[in-house]
């Protein structure tokens, strides 16, 4: 194995990960992570430079054009160290390992993750982003380099005598000593004054800048506000919603949602696009819109939703990953606009009310240009521009198609076009909820599609993938790949009513308890039991930026619980939930799907099983898609036989009524007389609970 710089490209040539193929021309000689590097730092006695980071990621661009393109830094990298280039995306194993690493020895992480390993792939040095030179603080990369090589040198006794250690710090970090406890309802309550306290009244949201848009959080707050009838958590909820979609972090051109803003006030993004986000907040808007009525809520869900169709869609079903925060080497330079710009094709008089109410100025908000933001409501402005809501509301919607029009004319941010089993999961949950609760045909369309693709391309004998690129699919999923799936497909089940979708939810359910499952703990490991040996075996418990395997796996086996009659299910998820009891209190703002999961397992949870002819099923279903009812589960047939009663307990033994279509509403072990118009099942779900 050679350590002379790459003339032309390195070993990740042969890469399908967008992010490790931005890498392939570096100077630097880079490997992938597998046995051949790491065997190469054993045999030359090297350690091991790992970097990890993702497509979309711009600090990652920055210090590859700074650092990992200079060839003077890549000579030092190459005749020092085996350089090995990982795609978090693809491997989180070994970022969430490498990056609790990082957290522990520095107090922060983030990406890139920089992290200097011995050839038995203990960590002893890591941090972020590096400069060349020293600067922002920071050392420079060129100095770290020499250090790390003169440290591993003189002190390499020290440092291995250390690894024992570091291995049993990074396994207490990743695995808590959780004592199971009685599961209490006050939990709820501890984690909102949580919430409350950390929440900022002025912009919505919870800390400062740096804000991220906390959309599991919101969901748990939504739940809240009717267990307690708390006005204030849905003001919480509500004025967060508002100010994010009124803020620079949603594309008031295009749809969908940045990654984070960098100020407090929702007003400057982080340019990227991921599509976990723009799923969660999709979810998020469209129960608010169901608890509301606000239709304003429904505009940002369609919007968001569109704009993955139109720009995030593989053509076999697949969802893409993410879009850059660059392009043509700036960041936000595909979104920000000049006054100038947006006369040269409104004119001046229509240029004038659109800058006016999206506060384009000539000395702008970000770097000279400006991202677009409303100044004021429309109904405020409207009066202030003597314009009535209606003619202005037109007038400013044929602007944004203009102005859309002529963005699609300018160098797109690059694309992340790796297919991910979690995040397409999330988002075919996205879509099939919003299919069921606005009506909307298209976006069933595109849900089953998806749901296809993930039940064709990404598993294989009750085996799920990873990741898939231009038609292969690789790497063994992760926990978080397996319960997203079955979320999806629950959430496919659930509003196409095919059987097909519940069998393979089951099926991959089956699968994860059998690779996944911690018999003496109780929980869900992230990797399965035949993984790649790693320093550990971890496990994921908080939510990042995406739910916790462990979580939605909860949520799922709450639901099919139900739906299936399965108390083996139940009782793993009550064990789940004892373990993380206390956490939720003390800790709300990181657990946020384990506080829905929790909401549904305190319950009520209505029950529907609705049967019948399939144009008078649709009119009962028009009731329930109205309704905000986090707290469900829905199965509907047009006819029940023995096997699907056997298969779906919910459905067995349900009747159309004189063969009409019939609703069975149950709750807490006792059901209600089935019903067969629309206004006896409006009566049933809106009664008091």
């Amino acid at each position: 194995m050679s350590n002379e710089p790459a003339q032309n490209t390195n070993r990740l040539s042969q890469e399908s990960s967008p992010y490790l193929l931005q890498h392939a021309s570096n100077p630097v000689d880079w490997n992938p992570w597998g046995e051949e590097a790491l065997t190469a730092s054993r045999d030359q006695d090297k350690p091991i430079l790992l970097s990890i980071g993702y497509s979309a990621c711009h600090w990652c661009h920055v210090m590859e054009h700074e650092s990992f393109e200079d060839e003077e830094i890549a000579q030092v990298m190459n005749d020092e160290f085996i350089n090995i280039k990982v795609d978090r995306e693809e491997r989180p194993d070994l970022d969430a390992i490498y990056m609790n690493f990082v957290q522990m020895t520095t107090g922060s992480g983030g990406w890139p993750l920089t992290v200097f390993l011995t050839p038995n792939l203990v960590p002893f040095y890591g941090g972020t982003y590096f400069p060349p030179d020293d600067r922002y603080g920071r050392p420079g990369f060129k100095r770290l380099l020499q250090q790390i090589k003169e440290t591993y040198r003189l002190r390499r006794v020290e440092i291995e005598a250390g690894e024992a250690e570091t291995i049993r710090k990074l396994r207490e970090a990743s695995q808590w000593s959780f004592a199971e406890e009685v599961i209490q309802e006050t939990v709820l309550d501890d984690a909102y004054d949580g919430c409350r306290r950390q929440f900022d009244s002025h912009h919505g949201g919870f800390g400062g800048a740096p804000k991220f848009p906390s959309a599991m959080i919101l969901a748990s707050l939504l739940r809240y506000s009717i267990r307690r009838d708390s006005a204030s958590a849905l003001d919480m909820a509500n004025l967060t919603l508002e100010e994010m979609a009124r803020g620079g972090i949603y594309d008031q051109l295009g749809g969908g949602f940045h990654r984070y803003s960098v100020d407090e006030r929702w007003l400057i993004p982080h340019f990227e696009k991921m599509l976990y986000d723009n799923a969660l907040l999709a979810r998020v808007y469209l129960e608010a819109h169901q608890l509301t009525g606000n239709p304003f809520y429904r505009t940002v869900v369609e919007e968001t939703l569109d704009f993955v169709g139109r720009e995030m869609r593989h053509p076999m079903g697949g969802f893409y990953s993410a879009q850059d925060a660059d392009s043509e080497g700036e960041e936000g330079k595909f979104y920000a606009w000049t006054p100038a710009e947006i006369v040269d094709v409104l004119g001046e008089e229509d240029a004038r009310i659109f800058n006016d109410y999206f506060d384009v100025t000539s000395t702008g908000n970000f770097e000279g240009s400006n991202v677009l933001h409303p100044r004021l409501e429309l109904a405020a402005h409207a009066r202030n521009s003597g314009m009535s809501p209606t003619n202005l509301t037109d007038l400013l919607d044929q602007a944004r198609q203009k102005l859309f029009q002529v963005r699609e004319t300018r160098i797109k941010p690059g694309l992340d076009d790796k297919v991910l089993s979690s995040w397409n999961g999330l988002m075919l949950t996205a879509f099939a909820e919003a299919a069921f609760t606005l009506d909307r045909p298209d976006y069933l369309e595109i849900a089953v599609s998806n749901a296809e693709f993930l039940s064709t391309q990404m598993v294989a004998q009750d085996r799920l993938f990873r990741t898939w690129k231009d038609g292969d699919a690789k790497l063994n999923g992760y926990l978080e790949d397996y319960a997203l799936v079955v979320e999806g497909w629950i959430a496919t089940y659930q509003a196409t009513g095919d059987v097909r979708w519940l069998d393979d939810a089951a099926e991959l359910t089956e699968a994860q308890i059998r690779l996944f499952w911690d018999t003496e703990n109780k929980d869900f490991y992230f990797t399965p039991s035949d993984h790649e040996r790693l320093l550990l075996r971890h496990k994921e418990y908080m939510d990042n930026a995406s739910p916790s395997g462990n979580a939605v796996a909860c949520f799922n086996l709450l639901r099919l619980a139900k739906i299936l009659g399965k108390k083996e299910y139940l009782e793993k998820a009550e064990n789940m939930l004892g373990r993380v009891n206390r956490a939720l209190s003390r800790h709300p703002l990181a657990f946020g799907y384990w506080l829905q999961a929790l909401d549904f397992y305190l319950g009520p949870v209505r029950e529907l099983a609705l049967v019948g002819p399939q144009t008078e099923l649709q009119q009962l279903l028009s009731v329930i898609r109205k309704c905000y009812l986090p707290n469900k589960v829905l199965a509907s047939s047009e006819t029940i036989d023995d096997a699907l009663g056997r298969k779906v307990p919910l459905l067995a033994g349900k009747v159309a009524l004189e063969g009409k279509a019939t609703a069975y509403v149950c709750q807490d072990y006792a059901c209600q007389r089935p019903v067969t118009t629309r206004a006896e099942l409006e009566d049933l779900l809106t009664a008091p609970q």
